[in-house]
């Protein structure tokens, strides 16, 4: 099919779209359904999240060889290869009788499908897309996968109450179906390298190191010592493999990741940008939704509904931002949406305590998801605007593998906060209300226990005002703290804007 005419249609970018959905909904919509799936397969909590834990690792782990497979297998190919893969994971994990089974076909099956598929969604849209048509299918790509993460949990919440979690994966069946369908409307993209040019051993280390630091990364939500060696050792491992590239490219070789590109400023730039707005929402997510079920005593469903502000805030300003670019640039816009982000965080951190309601919460969550909106929206646009068109497909892998990190690092990073949070809210309400207990360190402790393992806040409530007030000091601190980590982390976003080079960005 001509490019020309591919470029009036926005079904390729409809396809891909999808596909990125499904891909971040499938790391999100199971957490609400974690206590159904282990009576309906007669397992434990352990296991799911472990198996929940594989399908990012594995995800993570085969992106930049994904990224590679572009070139020696085309973009359409390697995506479709996925898309079939993704359609078997899904239909195994729907029809799981075991928690073996669920682990092969979501974990395994769909985790790799999944990296097959990412880079090669940003890669289609950059080569079948130009100008301003470029700009606004970024956009919605990148929306759909903040969508997505979004509202993972509500999705989750209507599936598992009103219907069952295999329905869930029934739905992404559905949508692998329909991307198949109409796999025609995709345009092909040659291969530009042959099997030969593929970088084993990089291949091989850069596996490892991904491994290695991602695991560390996901092993931080139990605050414990081998988690920062293992993501020590992943640095150290994707550092031996930057150096092998780098020598690689110098002998005359094909490198699996060209190191030169890192010379680019704006995708050395963008690609922190994104990890780093990805950390904020969906560590901001997660704390939030801690805190609706636990304090709040909200479902799954209701605890969607509250967060529903944050994913129409996004998809409003996400879907507005590529039209204004033509009267405002991408830096401008990036950072007011940075500057409203920050606001959001602001009020939030005084909005969490003891008697909050899911109103309190809703204007601070839209003003949050609207300000990430623009954020999400521009951001892999910029960062490949002064990249060559034979350099996409290895530059589009390296802004997936930053959403994908950024996903997988929000929950940990933001569950450490929380815990530092509530360390610090303890000592500071027994300051205030039972100041002849500071020194005992033994209630301290057995305070912060409580709180960590998300003990029954009802409890609380049903005690006298002294404990309802340490309680409250306690939830003030840990949820303030959170929100005032993502403040901070939303004003380095916006510096780094500041650096970015906007030249000739709408032409």
């Amino acid at each position: 099919m001509n490019k020309t005419v591919i470029e009036h249609s926005w079904i390729p970018l409809i396809l891909v779209a999808c596909a990125s959905f499904i891909i971040t909904l499938d790391s999100t919509f199971m957490n609400v359904s974690i206590s159904q799936v282990v009576a309906d397969l007669n397992t434990n909590v352990t296991t799911i999240q472990l198996t929940m834990t594989f399908y990012t690792l594995i995800t993570a782990a085969f992106m930049l060889l994904s990224t590679k497979l572009q070139d020696i297998v085309g973009k359409k190919r390697l995506f479709l290869i996925g898309a079939v893969l993704y359609g078997i994971g899904t239909t195994i994990a729907a029809i799981s009788q075991t928690d073996t089974m669920l682990f092969i076909g979501w974990a395994v099956i769909e985790g790799f499908a999944g990296a097959l598929m990412t880079p090669a969604t940003v890669a289609i849209i950059s080569g079948t897309y130009s100008g301003e048509r470029r700009t606004f299918a970024l956009a919605i790509e990148s929306v759909m996968v903040a969508l997505s993460a979004a509202i993972g949990p509500l999705f989750g919440g209507i599936m598992t109450t009103f219907f069952s979690w295999r329905y869930g994966f029934a739905c992404e069946l559905i949508i692998i179906i329909f991307i198949l369908v109409m796999h025609k409307k995709i345009p092909d993209f040659a291969p530009t390298e042959s099997k030969d040019d593929l970088d084993i051993t990089g291949t091989i280390i850069s596996f490892i190191g991904l491994v290695l630091f991602v695991l560390g990364i996901l092993m931080m939500s139990e605050y414990t010592t081998p988690s920062v060696v293992v993501i020590i050792l992943g640095i150290i491992v994707l550092t031996i493999f930057a150096l092998f590239e780098i020598k690689r490219k110098r002998n005359g070789k094909v490198p699996l990741l060209d190191m030169d590109l890192f010379r680019d400023k704006n995708l050395r730039l963008g690609a922190i940008i994104i990890l780093l707005s990805y950390i904020v929402m969906g560590g901001g997510l997660f704390a939030v939704s801690l805190f609706l079920q636990t304090v709040l005593k909200l479902n799954a469903f209701n605890t969607g509904l509250t967060t529903l502000p944050l994913t129409l805030g996004l998809l409003i300003f996400a879907v507005v931002a590529p039209s204004l670019v033509e009267k405002l640039d991408h830096k401008t816009l990036m950072a007011i949406g940075s500057i409203i982000t920050i606001v959001g965080c602001l009020i939030l951190i005084f909005e969490f305590r003891i008697d909050t309601t899911m109103l309190d919460l809703m204007p601070g969550m839209f003003i949050l998801g609207s300000g990430l909106g623009f954020i999400m929206a521009l951001s892999t646009d910029i960062a490949l605007v002064n990249i060559p068109s034979e350099s996409q497909n290895n530059s589009s892998g390296i802004v997936t593998t930053g959403q994908t990190l950024g996903e997988s690092m929000g929950t940990a990073i933001i569950g450490i906060v929380l815990i530092l949070g509530v360390f610090t809210g303890v000592s500071n309400a027994i300051d205030i209300y039972a100041p002849e207990h500071s020194s005992d360190e033994q209630l301290q402790q057995n305070i912060f226990d409580y709180f960590q393992k998300v003990g029954n806040v009802d409890t609380i409530k049903s005690q006298n005002s002294i404990i309802m007030d340490t309680a409250d000091v306690i939830i003030q601190n840990a949820m303030g703290f959170v929100m005032l980590v993502t403040t901070i982390l939303m004003f380095v976003v916006f510096v780094l804007i500041l650096r970015l080079n906007d030249k000739e960005i709408h032409k």
